[in-house]
């Protein structure tokens, strides 16, 4: 059991490492369009999770799995929230809430 989880802890442990490395080193100009848009593209992990919450057949196998199409649908919807209201910075004749309207 233990043999089967090690490869895959040492791929995790490794996407987190540089997942840290490539965040820091982007501009914060950049960061949210960046992240609007690979939240975006998170909706495919959601039907990844949806996949393997529908094969869980422990107890435990179904928590995760939920949590997992839980988060990654969050992650969704957040990414389009943010996606929007970058957007509405653009629109024309268009202020942001609580700010004076553009003259």
């Amino acid at each position: 059991m233990a043999s089967h989880l090690l490869p895959e802890l040492f791929v995790f442990i490794l996407a987190v490492f540089l997942g840290l490395a490539l965040i820091t080193k982007i501009p914060s100009v950049l960061h949210t369009p960046l992240m609007s848009a690979t939240n975006a593209i998170h909706g495919v992990i959601v039907v990844g999770a949806l996949v393997a919450a529908a094969a869980a057949h422990g107890t435990a196998q179904v928590y995760l799995g939920g949590a997992a199409v839980f988060l990654g649908t969050l992650n969704v919807v957040g990414g389009y929230v943010v996606t929007d209201r970058m957007l509405e910075m653009f629109r024309k004749g268009s202020s942001p809430k609580g700010a004076p309207p553009r003259g």
